[in-house]
């Protein structure tokens, strides 16, 4: 099997509650984006209505978490309206070598690349290059003959699928292997996330059945893959280029990217997963060739960037996204999207009828989970707060009531330990004011 195939297979094999996919996809070094940029804004934790005594539990809290084996290392960064309260990093980076976890260490983090490549979408929705009304197939003609699979034979679509099926996963695609559908096996025999880059997958997802009618059902899938691709054909530019040049670039995210570039290697360690066996922590996978693993994921130069899962970030970089977000698209002075966009996006889009996300504790906006009102254990955040996360322990929040963004990396594969619960709560617990409009929230 080829070395992307196994660490595709990898990825979504250890998704577990729909959690996030794939890809050990890269991009050429000649793509990162280099140069200074703008520091963080930094305030004390008093200055922004939370107690600094309260956050200084965060670290003795990571400490024991790496003691008791349940994560090697990791990394936390909370800000507060617009300003970085709190980043820390605790344990090892790479079991291998024992390098240890600092502020700066890159992470997989995997489907949180799909926030990232749903607003680099509606960047060129904003230019008015596509709209989200239309058929996917006007801009990607190799999906224009979708069918759906009822009993074992091939039905006409009730309706195209849309841009907007894409953003929100109501087009009725799938992944292929965390199911067993008869949908789950064609893909996998289709090898459809093996492809050599995205225009090869778009071609072979063309030519296989919908798991469901576009629309009718929220499904998880390589909906996202698509989207990167609507980018590319939309664009005139790899998404790579794209991501570096319109999005990455402005904004400072001088370490994201869909490979690792060989000068910062000894910032990107191993990603784990527990041994059923033995309950202990095991590499699945090192930016360094080894028995069984292929060629090493997100090192080197490979063609397929993947928009659901590919990229590699660090906190400050994603802090950098994040801030954009909650200030409605803009930082330091640059504007990414317009407010009204933002809103649109973390509104919950699914269409009438459909039942939430994640057992009912979430909607689903474009590119986003959505906090509902009803939300209930799973949910972190006030209502209205907008997250995502990714298949090794990664995940974000964006909370608008408490203005409010929350960051934890890791790197464990089939993590099933509340971690993130758990930071949420010493994070929401160090609150001391009521919350205030977020600062440049619109123009």
């Amino acid at each position: 099997m080829r070395g992307a195939v196994k660490r595709w297979t990898i990825a979504l094999w250890v998704l577990a509650c729909c959690s996030a996919l794939l890809a050990c996809s890269q991009v050429p070094a000649r793509h990162q984006v280099d140069g200074p940029a703008a520091a963080l804004p930094w305030a004390s934790a008093e200055d922004e209505g939370l107690s600094s005594a309260a956050l200084a539990r965060i670290g003795p809290w990571m400490a024991a978490r790496v003691a008791d084996g349940k994560v090697p290392g990791m990394v936390t960064m909370v800000a507060r309206h617009g300003r970085v309260v709190h980043l820390e990093s605790a344990g090892t980076l790479d079991l291998e070598t024992g390098a240890p976890v600092a502020d700066d260490s890159l992470f997989r983090i995997y489907s949180m690349t799909k926030p990232i490549v749903s607003v680099a979408l509606m960047m060129l929705y904003e230019q008015g290059r596509i709209a989200l009304e239309d058929p996917v197939a006007k801009y990607v003609p190799e999906l224009a003959d979708l069918k759906v699979l009822v009993n074992g034979g091939r039905v006409p679509v009730e309706r195209p699928v849309t841009v907007a099926d894409l953003l929100r996963h109501t087009a009725g695609f799938t992944y292929g292997i965390f199911g067993n559908s008869p949908v789950d096996q064609l893909y996998r025999e289709a090898d459809v996330l093996g492809q050599h880059d995205l225009a090869a997958m778009v071609r072979v997802l063309g030519r296989l059945p919908l798991q469901y009618q576009p629309g009718s059902r929220w499904h998880y899938s390589v909906a996202t893959d698509v989207v990167g691709h609507l980018v590319e054909r939309v664009s005139g530019q790899p998404l790579d280029r794209f991501l570096a040049e319109h999005l990455f670039a402005p904004l400072g995210m001088n370490d994201t990217g869909f490979a690792v570039p060989q000068a910062k290697i000894a910032r990107f360690g191993t990603n784990h997963a527990f041994d059923p066996g033995t309950g202990q922590l095991a590499v699945i996978d090192a930016p360094r060739p080894g028995p069984d693993r292929g060629e090493p994921g997100f090192v080197g130069d490979v063609t397929y960037f993947s928009g659901g899962g590919g990229l590699v970030s660090t906190a400050e970089d994603y802090m950098r996204f994040c801030l954009m977000l909650a200030a409605g698209g803009t930082l330091n002075g640059v504007r990414i999207l317009r407010p009204e966009t933002v809103a649109m996006m973390r509104s919950d889009q699914l269409p009438a009828g459909i039942p939430g996300v994640f057992g009912g504790d979430a909607r689903f906006g474009f590119g986003f989970a959505i906090v509902g009102d009803d939300a209930g254990r799973r949910a972190v955040g006030s209502p209205g707060s907008y997250w995502w996360f990714g298949v090794a322990g990664t995940q974000f929040w964006i909370d608008p009531v408490e203005d409010l963004i929350g960051i934890m990396l890791i790197q464990v594969q089939r993590n099933r330990e509340p971690l993130v619960n758990e930071f949420a709560g010493l994070v929401y617990a160090a609150l001391k004011d009521p919350a205030r409009p977020a600062d440049g929230a619109a123009d």
